[in-house]
Order: C-alpha cells, then structure tokens, then sequence
C-alpha cells in the first residue's frame, strides 16, 4: 500500500504537493487542469528523470495505470491485444495444485518475513546496545574537553563522533589488572611537565660528615693540665683542681693586696701568683686554644644544618615528611648533645670527653634526601623530554579508562554476541527457505504452465460490454496468446474507427483483466495497486453508473487489488463513487481533491459533506482571481448558461441585451458570454482584454438587473 506521494516541480506542481492516506480507495475530485494527469503519468513512468523531485512511499509489487498513455500503448497503434492468462477451469487438478503450490508460497513468503523480522530484531538490538554504550563512553569527551581541560590533548583525533572514541576504547586491550595510577595523578603529572607549572626543581642539599679529624678527637680525649715545674703542680695535681685553679686566675687580676679571693684570708703573695701562673704555662693555654678552635668549628657546622622547612616544603617530599622528621629532629639532638660536651671541655679541659658517632643518623637522613632528589632528577627529566612523557600519560590515561568502561564494553560484548549468533541462525533458515521458495514457484510454474489460457479474459471482457449494452463489436482469440476487437458482422480492424466512449470502455475492460488474470503464465500472486484517472471523461450518463458500479465490484471490493486511486472531474461520477455510508466510508475511503491557482497545483483532503455539484464548483473557480483566465471566463458562461436557460427558462441573447453591460467596459465580457457554444480556453486571449474585475462586475450586473442580487451575493461567498 502506497502511504505517501510527494509532487514537485513538474508541469502544474511548481512547490511541493503532498498525498497522504492509509486507506485502500482513495477518490481524487479535480477539474481539467488541476494536476490528474501529471499524477498518473508519474505512476506510469516514476523512473523518467522529468519526475526527479517527485516520490512515493509504499509496499507493493506493481503498479498499474489507466490513463490516455495506457489506453495510447494498448490501442490506439493495435488492434490485436496481448493475451490476459487465466487458470482453466477445465483441469481442474491442475488447478488445484497450482493453489496448493500458492499457498505454500504465501506461507514460505510469510515465514521469510518472520526470519527478516527477526533478524531485524537482532541487528536493531546491536545497535541499539552501541548506540547506548557509545553514548555512555561519550562522557569521556565531555567530562575531559571540558573544566580544566588538562588531559584534553589525550583524545586529540579521536573526538570525531561517538562511534570513533567508542572503537578506539575497545581496541585497548584490557589491563590484568586495576592501574595503580588514576587520572588525578595524571593531571598532577601533565600540568607538572607542560603548561604554566612545569618548572624545573633543584635538588636538595644533603648533609656533610659530622666526623672530626682524629687530632682533634685526641685532642678533646685528652686531659689537661698545666707545668709540672711550678711549685704547686703536685699540689693542684693531687686536689685535680687545675679547671677550678685555671678559672680563678681571672680573679688574682682584680684584687689589690694578699686577700685571697677564694678563701677571703690574707694568703696572696706575688710568688704565689706568680706559680699559680707558671702552673699554667705556653703549653696548656695553647691546648685551650685548640679545644675552643674546636668547639667553633663544630659551633659552625651544627648551625649550618639546613631547616627542615627547607626539605619539607619541597612538592616533592610529601611522601617522606615522617621520615624527614625523624631524622632531622635525631641529627639536630645528636649534633647539639656533642657541641654540649665540646662547651664542657672547654669549661673543664682536664675532662675527657668522647662525642657520639651521629654519622648512621647523617646517612639515614641523606638516604631519604637523594631518594627525594631522584624525584626531582626524573621531574626534571621529563620537563626535558616533555613530548615522550605526554605520551606515557596518553597511554596511561587510556588504560585507566578502558579499565573503568570495561562493564560498559563487556555488555554490549555479550548482546552483540548473542544477537550475531541468532542472526546465524535465522539467515541460515532464511536461505534454506529462499531455496525452498524457488524450487515450489518451479513447480508452480510447471503445473500452471498446463492450465493458463486466455479464454475465460475473453469470456469477461465481451460479458462487459454486453452489461454496458455494448453488443455491436466484441473480443476474440486470434494467433495462440492474443486477442483482437471485431466488429459483429466484419474481421477488419476496427479499433481506429470506435467512439472515444466505445475505447475508453473496452480498454478499461481490458484494464480490468489485467487485475483478474495474469500477464504471463508463470505470474505468481502479485500485490497490485490500480491508479485510474477519468475513466468517465468521454462517456454520457448513460454509462456513468455502469462504470461506477465495474470499479466498486472489481476494485474497491476485491481481495486481490491492494490499493486503488480514482480521478476524476465529474463530480457526479465522485458522488457514485464515494461511498454515503460513514462507517464505511470512514473504515476505507479518503477523498481528496486537486486545486489549481497562479501558485500552481496543490492536493487537500476534503469531508464528504463538503463536496459540491458542479454549478457550486464553476462559481469556485469564479471567486478566485488566481485561476488561469480562460478557466474563469469559461466558468462564468457555463454559470450564466446553466442558471437562466436550464433554471429561468431564458434566452441567452435575451439575458444580456442589458442597458446596464453596453459600458465599453464590459464588451469582451458579452462577446464571449454570446458566443454560441464553449469555446476553448485558450481563443479568450485573441481579445487580450481579459480583466477580472470588469468580467466580475459584469456578472454581477447581469444578476442583480434580471432581478437576482442575493444569488450573486450567496454564490460569491463560495471558495475552493
């Protein structure tokens, strides 16, 4: 069935005109010249390139036209006509098998279109499974063409469609195993290498040995003291009183006199100054000297230990802060513990002192520090080869992400896969059942082979036209697969000397066998859709109902006939063919009908109760200022000559010998209203003085002075 047709661009048609219907008998009403024949002659030749921007869509095998191009290929050259097959009804087990054999066909054609159905099924439920997993891996683009836009060059080329991101993503064979890296670590190290943070990082500075040299750790071993010349060496030596004797010598220099300023007695003498002070000699002030040399020197390096801010506020160090910490925090307490006993000797230089080894705490805390400094070098590194570490992070990124779509990609896995193994299957059945197909049609055709002939064509065609009344020329067999039109008393041919009514009806007979027949003997069933345009255009009334009743018998209530489109510009034949009952009519009918104005052809659908008779449609026509002139014009003397010859009884001469239209205005109006018969369109433009406001005031003065205004004024509200 055909549901929609497209007209455009072709003769009448200058913009787009559209049919659409989901009904088997579609009647089509339009006056000469509206766009019927430009309809029928697409369906009987839609390939011609003239009709390029026209189209149709439907389900069907074929279609057949009557039109004055049908009638023109069949007749009007010919005389003898090609053969209608028909089964025999004589053999009638032949026929029999030949309906088995159909039957059989219809369900094979049935259980194809299941298989198809099927199949369809399946490939609908693969793409629709993609569609839903290529829209859900298109998050993807959105989520990181988008906000900060870091990792945006890792699908530079493949954000050309969802189709392409989602293939690249399952050619990414799947990691064993989850990434340790995630796409946060990933944005830290591209913005680390590219762009506005990538900047290089020096290393940080390890701590130096904390070891003293051996003389100066023998020196702060060893136990000073001063000569053993002076005269109380033995004595400070036996009290082991030298640090104490040593520190008061700063006092003898600030008394005046023997008071003693230990003991506070008159004791003091010079010479016993001057022992005390040679007890203290070059020799122990030199070794003094040294011991505090040390303890600067030491001072220096403990204080040139770097700040732990200095380490911790490296981007680098975040991992090891606890252990920066901890050692930093040992170093600094073993380091102020040694200066401690290095302050003591100086203090006590006749004390022994032995600093503690800090170098396990020095090595542990510069582990830490170059195992930072690696972070560092490889930071470094790969701001150097910036392009080959954007290209790990590529990968990198793409194997995070195939692992996080891997459910996504695995369902549609699943469904692809056990849809293509369905489709295996169905396709393998469908072939099976091609094959079976053409085998039973070869059967067919053998069998029906034996039963087709043309004799019962001919039977229904000269039945026909003895139904019509037609009983003066007839159908017969002639030359095995053909038949001829005789006359009854003459074998001449006689096709060329028919009225235009005779050919219009035996032709549409003919038309009509092609329906009921077949055009070949091996033909199988075939859907049919009929477009039949005026087939009453030459015939009187008095054959009008006999055709009307021939298309409603043999078209519109047929099983065979898929699809029928009737045109035609009688709006008698349209009333006979549009069915009056509602139900009905609602249940199998569309009616259309066809326009025409300086804008071209148009189609509309109409109701049954706005149909209108032929005067209403002749007074349309005159309403519109669009319509071509020789139209008007014409319609405006049918109008005239319908109303005051058929309704008033009055001549037409009569009518116009009006004082009212002898104003030069109105001149070309009379003379082609008192022509004596209809003139063809086109002689109006001979005068080339058609205007439509004259010839409409004129026919409104010619109603309105013999006494008729209000049938003017009511008719002149009527529109297509």
């Amino acid at each position: 069935m055909i549901t929609n047709i497209v007209l455009n661009n072709i003769a009448s048609y200058k913009s787009k005109a559209e049919l659409k219907t989901d009904k088997k008998v579609n009647i089509i009403y339009g006056l000469n010249g509206s766009g019927k024949s430009t309809f029928s002659n697409y369906f009987y030749d839609p390939q011609s390139t003239k009709y390029e921007h026209c189209s149709h869509i439907g389900d069907y095998d074929t279609i057949l036209v009557y039109n004055q191009k049908f009638i023109q290929d069949n007749f009007y050259s010919k005389d003898t006509l090609s053969g209608i097959f028909s089964l025999s009804k004589e053999n009638k087990e032949a026929k029999e098998k030949v309906e088995e054999l159909t039957l059989k066909l219809e369900e094979i054609s049935k259980q194809k279109q299941q298989l198809r159905k099927d199949i369809v099924k399946q490939q609908s439920n693969i793409s629709d499974a993609k569609e839903k997993a290529q829209n859900k891996t298109w998050e993807i683009k959105t989520s990181y063409t988008g906000g900060d836009r870091v990792l945006e060059f890792c699908l530079k080329g493949k954000m050309g469609s969802k189709e392409s991101l989602f293939n690249n993503l399952c050619l990414i064979p799947m990691p064993t195993s989850k990434p340790s890296k995630t796409i946060a670590n990933l944005k830290d190290e591209a913005n680390a290498i590219d762009g506005d943070a990538a900047v290089k990082h020096s290393t940080l500075s390890t701590f130096n040995s904390f070891i003293l040299s051996p003389e100066d750790t023998l020196s702060l071993n060893e136990i000073i003291v001063g000569s053993n010349d002076s005269p109380v060496s033995k004595l400070i030596g036996k009290l082991k009183n030298s640090d104490w004797v040593s520190d008061g010598l700063k006092y003898l220099d600030q008394i005046d006199g023997p008071q003693c300023p230990f003991c506070q007695a008159d004791t003091i003498t010079e010479q016993l100054a001057k022992n005390i002070r040679d007890y203290f000699d070059e020799s122990y002030q030199n070794s003094i000297i040294e011991i505090k040399s040390i303890q600067t020197r030491y001072t220096s390096i403990v204080e040139s230990i770097p700040k732990l801010d200095d380490y911790k506020n490296s981007q680098f160090s975040s991992g090891y802060l606890a252990q920066l910490n901890e050692h930093h925090a040992q170093l600094s307490k073993d380091a102020e513990a040694n200066l401690e006993l290095i302050k003591q000797k100086v203090s006590n230089p006749s004390l022994q002192v032995t600093l503690h080894d800090i170098s396990a705490t020095v090595s542990a805390f510069n582990l830490v520090v170059e195992s930072i400094n690696k972070l560092i070098v490889t930071h470094n590194s790969k701001i150097d080869n910036s392009a080959n570490e954007l290209a790990n992070i590529k990968t990198d990124f793409w194997k995070i992400l195939r692992y996080e779509y891997d459910q996504t990609i695995s369902n549609l896995n699943a469904i692809q896969s056990e849809a293509e193994k369905i489709i295996t299957e169905k396709t393998k059945d469908e072939t099976a059942k091609t094959e079976l197909e053409r085998t039973t049609n070869s059967d067919r055709v053998e069998h029906q082979k034996s039963t087709v002939n043309i004799d019962e064509a001919i039977i229904n065609i000269n039945q026909g036209l003895t139904d019509i009344g037609i009983t003066d020329f007839y159908i017969e067999k002639h030359e095995g697969d053909l038949y001829r039109l005789v006359r009854t008393d003459s074998h001449l041919k006689i096709f060329s000397s028919l009225s235009e009514g005779e050919k219009m009806i035996i032709s549409l007979l003919y038309f009509r066998e092609l329906f009921r027949g077949k055009q070949s003997a091996t033909e199988g069933n075939v859907r049919k859709i009929a477009v039949i345009d005026d087939p009453v255009s030459s015939l009187s009334h008095i054959f009008v109902y006999n055709i009307g009743q021939l298309l409603k018998n043999d078209f519109f209530n047929s099983k065979d006939i898929e699809q029928v489109f009737v045109l035609s510009h009688s709006l008698y034949f349209f009333y006979e063919l549009a069915d009056a009952n509602h139900d009905r009519r609602k249940e199998s009918q569309s009616l259309f009908r066809f326009s025409k104005n300086s804008n071209g052809s148009s189609i509309s659908s109409i109701k049954y109760d706005e149909i209108q008779n032929d005067y209403q449609s002749y007074w349309s026509v005159i309403n519109d200022d669009k319509q071509p002139p020789a139209l008007i014009a014409n319609c405006m003397r049918n109008v005239i000559e319908y109303f005051f010859n058929f309704v008033q009884k009055a001549d037409l001469s009569n009518v116009i010998q009006k004082p009212e239209l002898k104003n030069p205005r109105f001149q070309s109006f009379l003379r082609y209203i008192n022509r004596e018969s209809h003139s063809l369109g086109q002689n109006i433009f001979d005068f080339k003085e058609f205007n439509y406001d004259d010839f409409k005031e004129g026919l409104r003065l010619l109603f309105e002075h013999t006494g008729y205004p209000e049938h003017y004024k009511k008719m002149s509200k009527i529109n297509i």
